[in-house]
This record gives structure tokens, C-alpha cells and sequence, in this order.
């Protein structure tokens, strides 16, 4: 399925993510040199609605086409089909950020295989960090996330935002299995097609590029707002589901990304239940244990939070929340002096 590349495609810098197959046959891992040896690592589109990686990646690779990159890098081209589509993943496709890991899933397929031969290179090239950029469908803020909490991990993430979120689930991102190698983390630069995103990471990649080295230190505890993701929730495929259809078994209220990243009373209102469901809402914490009443309650056939709460990647787009979850739910983690 992989295809490796020491050079750069005509026309890769001018392409948008739907037309990427015109360039590329399918995923690609591309090595370019650099003053400093060690590769940068950057995966982008692994999600094919996600093009804002594309484009700051683009945008970097044409301010340095006359000169030599400050230091080498190693871009992972993920899901070109889904790209063509304009989708996260086509209907017969696995999630290109859940296949990361051999240790965690009773199939392999051909998926795994790919994105291990991607770590077994990388491995063999010393990578010096690594950098997956996505975005996001619903009202977020640009954040970055970390899988380890070490002190070069939390300096590369404030490069990009001061806002970090520290997760272990769900596995098989490739964060996870970068993080066994070097520095490694995901950012979230909002909504695809965003300039704002687009400047955001590029400054970020090319900031990264520049890096001769960590600090030592730890980041300073007001540069850092730290929060760990504590629970997925997800809409079990037999409740219907809606934005404003009172008809269906679940309705959103309208604004439901307005949430994200604020902290919720309990008795927030969410979206109207339908008297049969009773079970509209999955919660599980990392361990994969039922938090649903913990966190969120039916009162008269609407939805409330139980406690306080602060949501995260809450989406007005259903597709999305079928192919994924709903939100994720975090609290405030205080790092030990």
C-alpha cells in the first residue's frame, strides 16, 4: 500500500486534497534532506476531509524550494481516496488514525501493516519528532495533544498552542506510537479551509524544523493549560440522531459546539431524548468502563449533565459523530512540581 519517495512529485505543491491522486497512488512517505540529519516527522491526511495539513505543509516546502530545509523531513501522505472524496474515511475504510498499533487489534489488516512499516522506517531514521496535523468539524480553539507527559513532549505541544490535552484513548492513534520513538504530537488547527489554520501550523512545522534540540526544562506552568481527556462519549447506532428534528430518538440542541472547551454546570442542557430510548448516550472512560450516569442524566426527555464537565470536539455533523463520537470529556491536570 505504501508508497516511498526521496523527492517531491510535480505539482505536489499546487494540488488541493481532492485532486491529490492525480500526484500521488495512494499513501506516501516522502524524505527530504535538510541541514540537520534527523527527520522532522509529519503526517497529514489521515483523515481525507482534513486538508489544512496540505496546505501549511505546502506552504512551508514552497518558501524553502531555492534553498536546503533547516532540517530533514519525512511527510506521510495518509488517506489519498478519502481525500478524492472529501470525507474522513470512505464507508469500507478503517480510521488511517487507529491502525497505529499491532498490540491493540485481533485483525490485522493490510492498514496495520502500512503504518507499521512507517514506524520500522522512521525508527531506522532517527526521527527527531514527530507533528500529525488535523482538523476539526465543530467551534474548537487550536490545541495540541500528548500521549506522554515529558518535558520535551509539552515544549514541542506549547509551540503550538498554550492549550494541551493529555490523552490515552482511544489507541492506535499515531501520536501513541511515535511517542515510543521521539517527541510526538497532534495539533488541532479548527475547521478545514481556515487560513488562520493554515498560517498556525505552518509557523508550527517550520518552527519545529528549526529545533536543534529541546529544553531541559519544564515549561513554565504559565505558558501550559493543561487538561486530560477522561471519557469518549458516542451515540449508539440504534438511536437515530439529529440536529433540531424533534422526530428522531436523539435531538442536539442547535448550538451544541458552542460548548466545547467551557465548563459546563450540571443541569446543561444538551438535546431532547424520545420517551422510548433509553439509552441515548455511550460514556466510557480509558479502562472502558459505563460512565453514562455519571456524567449525564434523562430528566423528563431532556438531556443534562450530571456534573461538571468541560467537552471537548463536540460536532454539529453527523456523519462524523456515527464515524467517531460525539465529544470527549476532560478535566484540568495539575503537573507535580
Amino acid at each position: 500500500m505504501l508508497t516511498e519517495l526521496d523527492y517531491l512529485p510535480d505539482g505536489f505543491l499546487q494540488v488541493e486534497a481532492t485532486e491529490l491522486h492525480t500526484v500521488l497512488p495512494g499513501p506516501t512517505l516522502i524524505h527530504l534532506s535538510g541541514r540537520r540529519e534527523a527527520p522532522l516527522f509529519v503526517s497529514i491526511l489521515l483523515h481525507g476531509n482534513e486538508d489544512t495539513g496540505l496546505k501549511a505543509i505546502q506552504a512551508v516546502l514552497q518558501k524553502y524550494q531555492n534553498q536546503k530545509l533547516p532540517r530533514a523531513l519525512s511527510l506521510y501522505v495518509g488517506n489519498v481516496s478519502a481525500a478524492r472524496a472529501g470525507v474522513r474515511r470512505l464507508e469500507n475504510q478503517l480510521d488511517y488514525n487507529r491502525v497505529w498499533s499491532l498490540d491493540t487489534n485481533p485483525v490485522i489488516t493490510d492498514e496495520h501493516r502500512m503504518m507499521q512499516q512507517v514506524i520500522d522506517i522512521m525508527t531506522q531514521r532517527n526521527v527527531f519528532a514527530s507533528i500529525d496535523i488535523h482538523n476539526n468539524t465543530g467551534l474548537n480553539p487550536h490545541y495540541a495533544c500528548v500521549n506522554r507527559l515529558g518535558d520535551a513532549f509539552l515544549h514541542l505541544a506549547t509551540m503550538f498552542s498554550r492549550i494541551v490535552v493529555y490523552f490515552t484513548h482511544p489507541k492506535g492513534v499515531q501520536s501513541e506510537a511515535f511517542a515510543r520513538l521521539c517527541p510526538a504530537v497532534t495539533v488541532e488547527c479548527g475547521k478545514p479551509g481556515g487560513a488562520g489554520g493554515i498560517e498556525h501550523a505552518a509557523g508550527f512545522v517550520e518552527g519545529a524544523l528549526h529545533l536543534s534540540a529541546f529544553p531541559a526544562h519544564p515549561v513554565a506552568s504559565q505558558d501550559l493549560e493543561l487538561y486530560q481527556s477522561v471519557a469518549v462519549v458516542t451515540v449508539p447506532e440504534a438511536v437515530s440522531l439529529s440536529i433540531g428534528d424533534p422526530a428522531t430518538d436523539l435531538c442536539l440542541i442547535e448550538n451544541i459546539d458552542y460548548y466545547n472547551f467551557r465548563l459546563l454546570d450540571p443541569g446543561t442542557h444538551l438535546a431532547v431524548v424520545a420517551p422510548d430510548c433509553t439509552e441515548p448516550l455511550r460514556v466510557r472512560n480509558g479502562l472502558g468502563c459505563d460512565m453514562s450516569a455519571h456524567y449525564f442524566e434523562n430528566r423528563d426527555g431532556n438531556l443534562l449533565t450530571r456534573q461538571q464537565v468541560m467537552p471537548a470536539m463536540l460536532t454539529r455533523d453527523i456523519r462524523i459523530i456515527r464515524q467517531d463520537c460525539l465529544c470527549y470529556l476532560m478535566e484540568r491536570l495539575n503537573r507535580k512540581p
